[in-house]
C-alpha cells in the first residue's frame, strides 16, 4: 500500500495536468461522420487518452473510434477497468468555463465537465495501471483499460466494442460509487409526441437522463391591439434522473401552473404532478426492499415541426420487468392521446455479492479507506449494466456529491489520488 500511495503522490501534478487536457476537449456527442460515429470531439478525447497510454508503454487498440483499450502487460486480460471519455452537455449555472479545469485550494476541488464523470476516474485508472507496471508487481493475469465514447447517450460504443472484441471475465467501472454497486434498477426511456398546441412553443430538456433545470415558453396571446408574443422561463434545478429528489423539475413546475388550460399540457400535468417522483399517477409507483422506490421523470418537452415531443426516464426495481413497466406507461400515454415514438430499456442488473471478485474489491476498499465495505443497489445505470458479473467500484465516496451532470462538476485532488490508489490495489489483489 505504501509503495503505491507514494507512487501516486509523486505523480499528482502529472495526473492533474492530464485531466485538464481531457477536460479541455468538449467531448459531447456530435454529428456522426465517416470514421467518427459520435462526432469528432469524443474521438479526439479517445485519441488523446490512447496517445498517453502509448507513452506509458501500453499496447493500445482503437476500435474505429467507438472505444479503445490499453493492455498494461502481455498476458491475456482477465481484468478490465471500464471508463468513458464522453460527457453530458454543459447546461447552465456554471460559475466559470466548464472546459477549463479549475483548482479551488480552499476546497481541494478540481472543477470541470467530466471531472467526476468520467474523465477524472479514467485518469486515476490510467495512473493506477502505470503504478502497477512500473513498480514491478508480479502479475499473473493480464489487465486491460477500456475507454468508451458514448456512455452518456446509450452506450452504443460498448455494444460495438463487445461485438468486435471479447471482454475479460472480470470487469469493474469507476462510474458509480463506493464501496461496490452490485445491483442496478432496470431502465426505460420513452419518447412520445402529439400535435403541438397552437400558438405555443416550448423548449425544455436536452438529455433524457437529467432533471431539466429550465423550461422556456413562448405563447401568442390574443389582445385587443392584436396578437402578442409572451415569453417566460420557468427555473428548476438539475439532477441526475436516477436521483430526481436532488433537483426540481422545471417541466412539471410549468405544467402545474393553475392557468395551464391547454388540453395536451393539462393531460401531462395529470400524469406527472409536480413533486411526484415515482410515477404513481401513471400507474407505476413500485418499490422493492433491495433497490427501493422506482423513479419516473418527465425530462424533455419540446415543440418541433408541428409536434409536441416529450421524453421520460424511468428506473424500476429489481423485481419488475421491462415488458411490465413499458406496458403500463405506454398504455397510460396512449389513453391520454399521445403517440409512442420509441420505448427502449434494459432489465435490472445484479451480480452476486458473495462472488470472489466482489469480495476482493470489498477487501481492497476496506484496506485502503479503513471503512466497512458493503454492496449497494442504485437507480442509476452504470457502464456495466449489461455485462454479466460486472460491478461499479467508485469513483464517488459515500456521502459525496461531485455534481455529476450538474454545474460545477468536480472531484477533489485527494479523492483523485485515492481512486488511483484503490484501483491499483485492486489490480494487484485480483491479478498477482
Amino acid at each position: 500500500m505504501s509503495r503505491i500511495r507514494d507512487y501516486i503522490e509523486a505523480h499528482k501534478q502529472e495526473m492533474i495536468d492530464f485531466l485538464a487536457e481531457l477536460v479541455a476537449i468538449p467531448s459531447v456527442q456530435g454529428e456522426e461522420e465517416q470514421g467518427f460515429p459520435f462526432g469528432r470531439m469524443p474521438a479526439k478525447a479517445l485519441e488523446t487518452m490512447l496517445k498517453k497510454c502509448e507513452e506509458f508503454g501500453f499496447a493500445v487498440d482503437n476500435v474505429e473510434n467507438y472505444a479503445g483499450s490499453a493492455d498494461i502487460n502481455g498476458l491475456v486480460p482477465q481484468l478490465a477497468v471500464l471508463t468513458h471519455l464522453d460527457v453530458v452537455p454543459v447546461g447552465t449555472g456554471w460559475t466559470t468555463d466548464p472546459y477549463v479545469l479549475r483548482y479551488e485550494p480552499d476546497t481541494d476541488k478540481l472543477v470541470g465537465r467530466g471531472a467526476i464523470d468520467d474523465k477524472g476516474p479514467a485518469v486515476a485508472a490510467l495512473f493506477a495501471a502505470r503504478a502497477v507496471r512500473e513498480l514491478g508487481f508480479p502479475l499473473k493475469k493480464g489487465i486491460r483499460l477500456i475507454f468508451g465514447t458514448n456512455e452518456e447517450n446509450g452506450s452504443a460504443d460498448l455494444a460495438y466494442y463487445r461485438k468486435n472484441r471479447d471482454l475479460p471475465p472480470m470487469v469493474f467501472t469507476p462510474d458509480g460509487e463506493y464501496p461496490v454497486i452490485n445491483a442496478e434498477k432496470g431502465m426505460l426511456r420513452v419518447y412520445f409526441s402529439t400535435a403541438a398546441p397552437e400558438n405555443v412553443e416550448i423548449q425544455a430538456g436536452t438529455v433524457i437522463n437529467a432533471v431539466p433545470s429550465c423550461c422556456k415558453v413562448q405563447m401568442l396571446v390574443a389582445e385587443k391591439a392584436g396578437p402578442k408574443s409572451v415569453f417566460g422561463t420557468v427555473e428548476g434545478r438539475s439532477a441526475h434522473a436516477s436521483t430526481p429528489e436532488k433537483g426540481e423539475n422545471a417541466i412539471t413546475k410549468f405544467l402545474s401552473d393553475e392557468n395551464n388550460n391547454i388540453p395536451a399540457l393539462k393531460r401531462l400535468s395529470e400524469l406527472f404532478p409536480h413533486g411526484e417522483l415515482n410515477g404513481r399517477s401513471c400507474g407505476l409507483g413500485f418499490r422493492d426492499d433491495k433497490s427501493g422506490d422506482m423513479t419516473c421523470v418527465l425530462s424533455m418537452l419540446n415543440t418541433e415541426n408541428g409536434r409536441l415531443c416529450g421524453g421520460i426516464d424511468i428506473r424500476f426495481p429489481l423485481d419488475r420487468t421491462k415488458a411490465e413497466i413499458s406496458g403500463i406507461i405506454c398504455g397510460k400515454l396512449r389513453e391520454s392521446g399521445f403517440d409512442i415514438d420509441s420505448c427502449e430499456g434494459v432489465e435490472p442488473h445484479c451480480t452476486d455479492e458473495n462472488s470472489e471478485f466482489v469480495q476482493a474489491l470489498l477487501r481492497v476498499y476496506e484496506r485502503v479507506t479503513g471503512d466497512k465495505g458493503s454492496c449497494i443497489a442504485i437507480g442509476g445505470g452504470t457502464y456495466v449494466h449489461e455485462i454479466e458479473g460486472g460491478v461499479a467500484f467508485g469513483a464517488e465516496f459515500p456521502n459525496e456529491d461531485g455534481h455529476m451532470h450538474c454545474p460545477d462538476e468536480f472531484i477533489t485532488v485527494s479523492n483523485l489520488m485515492k481512486n488511483a490508489e484503490i484501483m491499483a490495489e485492486a489490480m494487484v489483489e485480483l491479478c498477482c
